[in-house]
Order: structure tokens, then sequence, then C-alpha cells
């Protein structure tokens, strides 16, 4: 069965976790809420952009298995992203504007969806936490400190995230979210899906904030004779 575009645009951030067996510690007394989104919002008042290598796991609870896709993920404030996938198979997901574009070069075809309609649903999940403010995490979630947990040797503080809307939580209950300390950006995002025990998890490393991504990044060019489709139930 084909997706629609809302369903695409949760799909396009998951990553299966495989286990953090160490529990979330409780936060210590000077840890609060409002501090982390304090801290949030310093990093997100200079936010232009960001590179990083990407880990992207889709976790099935009916059948009990995992697939991990790898690749590198570039995001832009102007609502332009580009993740480029390499294993185990090579894709391009491509958002700019308005436009979402999915490309598999091993069949030479390039899905396009609009977007327009659930803009800023996209402009929350494709990049959540990547220059986000607090106001709108608020505005769009309920937002709680579950505690700190330490990630490859990084503090980090931990945050749950569940939507307001029901139309959202229709298909996905609960976002937990890792923000490192020393940087107050994301570095892993859990999105747990409504009803079926299944979830994804982003995994983010070599994380580097503000440098510079032409435009030509984010262009849909692709090679000559590529299939465009534009699938029905948008």
């Amino acid at each position: 069965m084909r997706r629609n575009a809302l369903v695409v645009l949760f799909s396009l951030l998951g990553t299966a976790a495989t286990a953090f067996a160490a529990g979330i510690s409780q936060s210590p007394a000077k840890m609060s809420l409002e501090y982390v989104l304090s801290m949030m919002d310093k990093s997100a008042d200079d936010f232009k952009s960001l590179t990083a290598a990407l880990e992207h796991t889709t976790y099935t609870a009916l059948v009990k298995d995992s697939s991990t896709e790898s690749g590198e993920i570039y995001v832009r404030k102007d609502s332009k992203l580009r993740i480029d996938f390499i294993n185990p198979d090579p894709r391009t997901i491509l958002r700019n504007g308005d436009n979402l574009y999915i490309y598999n070069p091993k069949i030479n075809r390039v899905e396009e969806y609009n977007i327009g309609k659930n803009r800023a649903l996209a402009d929350e999940y494709l990049a959540l936490g990547f220059g986000t403010r607090a106001e709108s995490l608020k505005k769009n979630y309920e937002v709680s400190l579950a505690g700190e947990e330490d990630l490859d040797g990084q503090k980090m503080a931990v945050l749950d995230l569940v939507p307001k809307s029901d139309e959202v939580r229709k298909q996905i209950t609960k976002i937990r979210m890792w923000v490192d300390e020393a940087s107050w950006l994301p570095v892993q995002q859990k999105f747990f899906e409504a009803g079926s025990g299944d979830y994804f998890l982003s995994r983010y490393r070599k994380v580097m904030k503000n440098l510079k991504i032409g435009d030509g990044k984010f262009k849909p060019d692709w090679p000559k004779g590529t299939k465009i489709e534009k699938p029905r139930g948008e």
C-alpha cells in the first residue's frame, strides 16, 4: 500500500535503537526542563545549517525485526534537507520547500510529493530539534524532561515529546529526544508509532553546525532518463 505524504514524513526519520540497557537516571536538582529548553533556544539563535553522519534503523514489532541504513544528512534553516543513504542500498531523500523527493538509483526512479498542506508538520519532523525553539516545541507537544543519560561518553538531556494534535497521534504517540549538553543539539530521536509497537530511531554522529552548504546540494537534479512518479494518495 502506498503511504500518503504525512506518513512518508514520519518514516523518513526512523532509526531504531538497539538497547540502552542503562536506565535513565533522575535529573539532578540543577537540571530542569526550563533550563534545557533555554539552552536549546541559545543554540537555535545562531543555527543556520547542520551536517552529520546518520544511522537510520526501523523496528517492526510484528516480526521482531530491525533494519538499519547509514549515510549523511544535510539540513539548512530555510526548509531544505537532504539525506543520502549509502549502505546497504543507495537512496536519496530531498526536501526543498514544499517538495519532497525520494530517489532510488537502482531502479532509476523518483517519487515526488507535495507537502504544502503538511508543511508545518514537515518543518517540525524532518529536522526536529535542529534550530527548533522552545516556543514551537511547547506549541506542538507536551514536553517533559525524562532525565539524563550518557551516550557514547557524552552527557545527554532526554526529552519526551507527546504530540498535542489528534491527527499526529494517530501516527506517532511519542518522541524521545536525546540532546547533547555540550552543543544543545539532538543526537538521537526515537519515534514511537501508534498501536503497533513499531518505532524509528535516528542517530547522528560527527555533527557539524553552520558549515556552508550550497544551494546545489538541494536541487532535484536527477540523472537523465530518471522516471518521476507522483504517487496517488497524497
